[in-house]
């Protein structure tokens, strides 16, 4: 499947299962494809034909932008190496989350979470350890009569026991055993916070104005999104534009449409402008007006000024 039909099948999913999705970032490359919001849940999804043509720096990038949005990343295709991404599976490409657009159909309309993640190796599940080590002491097995049972060692049902994840054929072979379910489904909807992004990427330079750092505003550069950076002031979010005005202000539409449905600040400050306006809930002003301001919180009033 092309990348347009997966996209516009990732869209016509999100809408069934009722999220608010925002505009297509258009830029290339790109880190992500499209956001998407339904209550508090809030997705930043990256798509691809293929999940192994997404990079270390793309995904650095879906990853920052998920954690400082309160967001989950997720990356969408149809084929990982050479075969096509298994129906109720997930796949991890640095870090982060993949699947295919019908697993990302079940858990989002028919809420019915992936059970299956594949590794190098062949695909596993994780079982509930604790049940099974009750349905075990409640049948008067051993560790190690479990083991025979199984062709593993002891030690192996032990760490199973722990919470150490098994292979798909050992899963069901324990359920057919004790004729219940042990295998505990997949949150693919994990918030950034709890995904490990790279700490080895390198980190790009420096794209945000001087003047963030002297009145006390973080940035973080992004390399692969129509915003140049994620500025943060305390609990707020700017999704920032910097440059100049040829190449910065075609991206202002598309910045403000993803600042709604994320509910953060939308800005593009400008090198080569003088004035101050709006395009759609983008505020546009000039590098100048930075100059002025001793505080950052003078920054978030002029951004959510009517």
């Amino acid at each position: 499947m092309s990348q347009e039909r997966i996209v516009q099948t990732v869209i016509s999913v999100l809408i069934m299962a009722g999220y608010q999705v925002s505009e297509r970032c258009g830029i290339r490359p790109r880190s992500f494809d499209i956001i998407a919001r339904k209550d508090a849940k809030l997705l930043v999804i990256k798509v691809v034909p293929h999940i192994d043509s997404v990079g270390e720096e793309s995904a650095h990038d879906l990853a920052l932008i998920a954690q400082h949005l309160d967001a989950t990343p997720f990356i969408v295709g149809d084929k990982a190496r050479e075969s096509e991404l298994e129906r109720g599976a997930v796949y991890i490409r640095h870090g982060i989350i993949a699947t295919n657009s019908k697993t990302l159909y079940d858990f989002l309309v028919d809420d019915v979470p992936p059970l299956v993640f594949a590794q190098p190796g062949g695909l596993y599940v994780n079982i509930n350890g604790g049940k099974l080590r009750e349905l075990r002491e409640r049948r008067n097995l051993s560790l190690g009569d479990l083991a025979s049972a199984l062709g593993v060692s002891r030690r192996t049902i032990s760490k199973y026991e722990s919470g150490m994840s098994t292979t798909l054929d050992i899963a069901i072979r324990l359920e057919e055993l004790f004729d219940a379910a042990i295998v505990e489904a997949i949150d693919i909807l994990k918030k950034a916070s709890d995904l490990k992004t790279r700490p080895d990427s390198k980190e790009p330079e420096d794209n945000s104005p001087p003047d963030f750092r002297r009145i006390g505003i973080e940035s973080h550069t992004m390399c692969r999104a129509p915003f140049n950076a994620l500025a943060v002031f305390e609990e707020k979010t700017i999704l920032t534009g910097y440059g100049t005005t040829s190449r910065t202000i075609r991206h202002a539409g598309l910045i403000g449409n993803i600042s709604e449905i994320t509910e953060s600040g939308a800005v593009c400050i400008l090198t080569d402008y003088k004035k101050k306006k709006r395009i759609g809930k983008t505020l546009i002003i000039g590098e100048d007006v930075l100059s002025d301001l001793t505080r950052g919180s003078e920054f978030i009033e002029l951004i959510e000024e009517q």
